[in-house]
């Protein structure tokens, strides 16, 4: 840690030096700035209380009262972007310049053409979407409450580009166009999330309650933050601070039938008038077995999951700070997907002290207690967030992160809770930013960030060895609009050095060497986005991003229960480089949106896993003890290429424009250089999938019924023939349907339109399909004697009803 600290002092220092007169040129202004006005409806002029104004840069915002009316104190004099949203209407964004006392009324829009979400993730400044060059998807919190899901990835893998790798309904982990594991980065409060993200058998570890909105950035972000945003970036954003003089909050319950999932959580926020702000939240959410029309009940696909967390910080004419905690907490069921002769289910059992097998009844499928193997994460992380204000028209932005991970599995039923895996895994991450005084139009912004890593390893069986590692990286990034041209980019280098530490075992088996690794790479990209009219954006951009091998890649030796392998890491890997274009379309008229985008991925150095063969040609297994017959596979390296692309579509046609049809499209490819038939695709690539929804939305039902939907979804899969085949690496995986249904509704106080609680009914896999996704892991899961079908199959039929209850007082 000592170099570290020496290195952030050192950083901070110099900065300071380098920005004139900083103590003297801090936005200190006594009487401060605010911003002030009403939101309205464009076409009555009626009040729209509840109405969001939020300045996602300076991360502050407000609601609107029964009367419409909005205000924002202790802001910094310049030039900002504001972001309006209200349920019902279109976003709207704009450009305020804030001097003093400042008056901004908003009237919000159905008209589609206005709409236009605003970005943070992966540019240098908050922008909208139609000037961002690089493809991004948006989905906010209504969103997620009409899209019900066992987790938070599950409810975002219906995004055009966006699918999930999955070990039953508590486990998935993002793909963005082919590629996941270390190759996305998931970004919460503002820092990079880090948790064994090489691992299969456990997810993203962030709340899915405790979300405002998410956007998925596809492509090398390599840019903004550094090695492994190869494929791009899953930015979950928590929820904001409320307005000055508010306390605001919810309370929600959530439950599913096919697995009795029931969910509760608890949000409260409030400001005090002179800029302090605070919060805190809580979830709970468990599941017994889930259960399809092929296999019955998964035995021991349960889960348990209890988060909570908080935070407290102050917000003034200088700028702001604040300091967030979460803790998530999950124990789950790792599916063996074990039966004996007769097709059951079987359970271990501890039998008068010997290790034994059982038949799974009936009530071990409906119980919450969770059995053997399982696996416990607990995940703590701390954030620091600061902003400062210069009156240059600059920003400082300070971003420090502290996270505890913690992964055991437990397979011994003789001694349930001692660890057969033990990973211990510390974070400290680091960002520094400043943000350049606008000039002649140029938005510019420097900084460095980077983190530092800590992972011991315990319990009786090993996979990875311990190690330390650092990591850093400077970059610049800029844009300017001209007219309907906008145009950005930037460069980036970064260094990350792994320490990675010996273990001999009992014996004097070496069973980790120690040896150092440094990667240096420089990243860059460059793009524009032309608004060629009212109604047609096009948009283009290239980026090379790059990729450090992760541990168990350069270290691994030990049985990897995810990939049902016996993996040897490969010490001398290079960093994967990847360069990709992106061609897109946007066209937005009073009768149909549409959103097109094509890429090509050409990857460098490109990691996977090889089948080892001994020499009699056939398939290698360790003489370990605990290898369980499991064949051998080491990493290594070739050229690969993905391409592909997605097509948006939505009619609703005028005037009736409560009608949506909308039609998404994705679609990947890939192939590997110099490989043969068995070898030429890479290993899980998702299936090309069609989703279509007729839907139906009603700003106003009557009554006491407002922003009401109903509609009803077809998901088509393709089949993926297209495989890794070679030494049974992967299967092929029909093709099929689902039909899903959705209907939800505001109930409201008819004398102020004030919500007083929302209802959401849904229906998953309506005709109870028995299918398996491609990327699902437990379709490898042992053969069903009695019937023939390899694996373990999805999710079958599932309704389910969440309700919540807004507070919201002074």
């Amino acid at each position: 840690m000592h170099y570290l600290r020496v290195f952030i002092i050192a950083l901070v220092t110099s900065l300071l030096i380098y920005i004139p007169g900083f103590a003297s040129i801090l936005n200190d202004d006594d009487a401060g700035s605010s911003l002030k006005g009403t939101v309205t409806d464009k076409s009555s002029h009626s009040p729209l209380p509840g109405a969001t104004v939020y300045l996602p840069d300076l991360h502050v915002g407000a609601s609107a009262n029964a009367q419409g009316e909005y205000e924002i104190k202790n802001l910094p004099k310049g030039k900002f972007l504001v972001e309006v949203h209200y349920i019902g209407y279109a976003a709207f964004t704009t450009t305020v310049q804030i001097n003093g006392v400042t008056q901004q009324d908003f009237a919000l829009s159905e008209t589609l053409l206005e709409k236009n979400e605003v970005v943070i993730t992966g540019v240098n400044m908050a922008t909208t979407l139609k000037k961002t060059p690089t493809p991004v998807s948006i989905v906010r919190k209504d969103y997620l409450d009409a899209n019900i899901s066992t987790n938070i990835i599950d409810a975002i893998a219906k995004l055009p580009g966006v699918s999930q790798l999955t070990t039953g309904p508590a486990i998935s982990k993002p793909f963005i166009r082919g590629l996941g594991y270390n190759r996305v980065v998931v970004v919460g409060d503002g820092v990079r999330q880090e948790g064994q993200q090489w691992g299969d058998e456990h997810g993203i570890e962030i709340d899915d309650y405790n979300v405002s909105k998410v956007e998925v950035l596809k492509g090398p972000a390599s840019l903004v933050y550094g090695s492994d945003a190869l494929a791009g970036v899953v930015n979950i954003v928590p929820p904001g601070s409320v307005a000055a003089g508010q306390i605001k909050g919810n309370v929600a319950a959530n439950y599913l039938t096919n697995n009795g999932q029931i969910s509760y959580h608890a949000d409260i926020a409030g400001t005090t008038k002179g800029g302090l702000s605070w919060s805190a939240f809580g979830t709970q959410k468990f599941a017994h077995d889930y259960k399809n029309k092929y296999d019955g009940y998964v035995f021991n696909s349960k889960f348990k999951n209890t988060n909570y967390g908080g935070s407290l910080g102050l917000n003034k004419q200088w700028g702001s700070s604040i300091l967030r905690f979460t803790s998530f907490n999950q124990e789950l069921g790792l599916v063996e997907g074990d039966r004996n002769e007769n097709g059951q289910f079987i359970k271990p059992i501890n039998n008068n002290g010997v290790a034994d097998e059982a038949v799974a009844t009936n009530d071990d499928f409906k119980s919450y207690s969770i059995g053997a193997p399982r696996q416990k994460i607990t995940h703590n992380k701390l954030v620091w967030d600061n902003n400062v204000y210069l009156q240059n028209g600059g920003r400082l932005a300070l971003t420090l992160g502290y996270q505890w991970n913690r992964r055991k599995e437990l397979g011994n039923v003789l001694a349930p809770d001692e660890p057969d895996l033990f990973l211990k895994l510390n974070t400290f991450n680091y960002g520094l930013k400043y943000y350049l005084p606008e000039m002649n139009g140029w938005q510019t912004t420097i900084g460095v960030n980077g983190m530092q890593q800590q992972n011991n390893i315990g319990g009786e069986e090993y996979l990875i060895p311990a190690y330390d590692l650092f990591d850093a990286g400077v970059f610049a990034v800029t844009s300017k609009t001209f007219d309907k041209l906008t145009v950005s980019g930037g460069l980036r280098f970064d260094n990350r050095h792994m320490n990675i530490k010996g273990l001999q075992l009992d014996g004097g088996e070496t069973k980790f060497a120690s040896f150092d690794r440094d990667f240096s790479n420089v990243s860059g990209s460059a793009g524009l986005s032309y608004a060629a009219s009212q109604q047609v954006t096009l948009k283009l951009n290239v980026a090379r991003g790059f990729r450090a091998p992760n541990i168990s890649e350069l270290a691994a030796n030990g049985v990897h229960e995810g990939t049902i392998k016996y993996e040897y890491g490969n010490q001398d890997l290079k960093p994967e480089v990847s360069t990709q274009g992106d061609l897109g379309l946007e066209f937005n008229s009073q009768h149909i949106s549409l959103t097109a985008g094509v890429f090509y991925n050409h990857i460098s150095n490109f990691i996977f896993a090889r089948k080892l063969v001994n020499a009699a040609g056939t398939d290698s297994i360790p003489a370990t003890d605990n290898d369980e017959g499991y064949s051998a596979f080491k990493y290594q390296q070739n050229t690969a290429n993905l391409y592909g692309g997605e097509l948006m579509l939505d009619i609703h046609p005028h005037p009736i424009d409560w009608l949506h049809f909308e039609n998404t499209f994705s679609y990947v490819r890939s192939s590997v250089a110099n490989s043969t038939d068995s070898t030429k695709y890479l290993p899980n690539i998702p299936a090309a999938r069609w989703l279509s929804e007729l839907k139906g939305k009603f700003k106003k039902v009557g009554g006491v019924m407002q922003n009401a939907y109903i509609g009803v979804q077809l998901d088509k899969t393709f089949a993926q023939n297209d495989v890794f085949y070679a030494y049974q690496t992967e299967t092929a995986t029909s093709g099929y349907t689902l039909l899903n249904a959705g209907i939800g509704t505001d109930f409201v106080n008819k004398k102020n339109s004030k919500v007083l609680f929302s209802l959401h009914l849904a229906a998953n896999n309506l005709t109870d399909v028995a299918y398996q996704n491609h990327l699902s892991r437990l379709k490898y899961a042992p053969e069903n004697e009695v019937t023939g079908r390899m694996g373990v199959f999805n999710m079958g039929r599932t309704f389910s009803m969440k309700v919540s209850i807004p507070i919201d007082f002074k």
